[in-house]
């Protein structure tokens, strides 16, 4: 069957793919990113470790409707085409990011305002269940087959691309206002300027033709009449879509959730470092690794995807142990030598949105020259010096690292495991429940894995279980494809 090969047009391809695909992850991640704040904001203020908690529920709620949006959106991918289904899902993701934007806090509406929230997870998530299958996919059929790896790896930087420019954002707003207004009504800005990304997105998408290799089956007629049976209801294919779930997708949920979103929520929860400093060393760590990306799907390309993808679940799965215990280490005041009564207090002013004069009382602890711990109103938060910072950044960096190999030959993994007729709905599922379900419900499965065994460490038993399960199902059950004809 014929494909795009003019670098141009193959190029114009991933652009328009890409650029959609980030801007709804971008939308996705703000609600992580901000999960300190939402609990603050749209849940009862008498027990904070509590209102945490159900906001990591409420963004794991999001994952785990994925796979139903992978069943609706693959469905409707393979009937109707991959163009109008991606468009589709953008503007149901940006619609619902901006409407969180505006929703009234908990003390305005009380309980309606988590009601609203919930809802509106659960359009971001369906959304996003019907996108990925559709980008990879589109990308996937244009491409020659000897560079699927190295060209559907663009796809795979856009999750934490995403991630980077909604901590871009966020970190951008913060520091153009001071801390009390970025904490009354500043946080909202990121989710309203995802409309004006929607919005160029959709221009951008709405100028592409149709997947190839869909337009020609469907001019001859060979569309599937009922994907969702063909992919599950027919053994042969079920069990391709079984091996997919728990040979690769759950175990690379598990490291890209651990590398990003667990790294930060460690960095602000479990250590308490402060807000701007944790965004800092996660943005640096996912820009210096997000290039190997691209490197790894290049080398799916030579060495095979099973290869690479095998290799990062289990060299992180040892790893994590060693690198979040030397994470803790810097932030554990408990563990350094405190001098009694070595602290000064420090009084700041500034006027309020209102023009009222507000007088902010700080208690500053300096335990060594590499952490000094704040105390502002009641609030403990530390600031790492730059050599413990610049650590920081190389353990996030490795992480991410991890990421880069089970991420970036995924969708030409998924791509090359199932026939044309049914490609949308069979690889949107397994995906989305990989990362959706198993990857999704780490940060809350862990944060709550910390609090019960009162342990900083605890959290970890599950990814790093859940990854050696993984690599040892892929290692017996997947078959390499890397190059086969679509």
């Amino acid at each position: 069957m014929k494909t795009l090969t003019a670098k141009q047009n193959i190029w114009q391809v991933i652009f328009a793919s890409s650029a959609g695909t980030l801007i709804e992850w971008y939308d996705f991640y703000i609600f992580g990113s901000l999960s300190s704040i939402i609990s603050e904001k749209f849940f009862p203020p008498s027990n904070p470790e509590l209102a945490y908690i159900a906001t990591l529920a409420f963004f794991a709620v999001g994952f785990i409707v994925r796979p139903f949006g992978a069943i609706v959106f693959g469905h409707l991918g393979d009937k109707a085409g991959r163009k109008y289904t991606f468009l589709l899902t953008l503007m149901i993701m940006g619609g619902s990011t901006f409407a969180i934007g505006i929703i009234p806090s908990y003390a305005t509406v009380g309980l309606v305002a988590p009601a609203l929230i919930l809802v509106l997870r659960l359009l971001q998530g369906l959304a996003l269940g019907g996108e990925y299958g559709g980008a990879a996919t589109y990308v996937a059929e244009h491409s020659p087959a000897d560079r699927r790896g190295y060209y559907t790896s663009f796809i795979q930087t856009t999750a934490t691309l995403g991630l980077f420019v909604s901590l871009g954002v966020i970190l951008a707003t913060r520091t153009s206002m001071s801390s009390e207004s970025f904490n009354e009504w500043g946080w909202r800005i990121p989710f309203l300027l995802s409309i004006l990304l929607v919005v160029m997105s959709y221009y951008i998408r709405i100028r592409l033709q149709e997947s190839p290799l869909f337009a020609q089956m469907k001019s001859e007629g060979k569309t599937s009449a009922n994907p969702i049976k063909e992919s599950f209801g027919n053994k042969e294919n079920l069990k391709l879509v079984l091996i997919a779930l728990f040979g690769a997708t759950m175990g690379q949920g598990v490291v890209w959730y651990t590398g990003q979103f667990y790294a930060l929520s460690f960095l602000q929860k479990t250590m308490n470092i402060e807000f701007v400093q944790s965004n800092i060393i996660i943005a640096i760590g996912l820009l210096l690794g997000t290039p190997f990306f691209i490197y790894f799907g290049g080398l799916s390309d030579r060495i095979g995807r099973k290869k690479i993808m095998m290799a990062g679940m289990l060299i992180a799965a040892l790893a994590y142990y060693p690198i979040y215990a030397a994470m803790d280490n810097i932030g554990n005041v408990n563990k350094k030598v405190e001098l009694k009564d070595a602290f000064r207090i420090e009084n700041k002013s500034h006027r309020n949105d209102a023009g009222e004069m507000v007088t902010v009382t700080t208690r500053v602890h300096t335990y060594d020259d590499a952490t000094i711990l704040n105390e502002t109103d009641g609030k403990k938060e530390i600031t790492v010096s730059m050599k413990n910072m610049t650590f920081l950044v190389l353990l996030v960096f490795i992480q991410v690292l991890f990421v880069t190999m089970v991420y970036a030959p995924i969708a030409a993994f998924l791509v090359e495991l199932f026939p044309t007729r049914i490609r949308y709905t069979s690889m949107s599922l397994p995906y989305h429940i990989g990362n959706g379900v198993f990857g999704g419900l780490l940060p809350t499965i862990s944060t709550i894995l910390v609090t019960q065994y009162n342990n900083h460490l605890a959290g970890l038993i599950y990814p790093i279980a859940i990854a050696l399960i993984c690599f040892v199902f892929g290692v017996v059950m997947i078959r390499e494809r890397k190059g086969e004809a679509l």
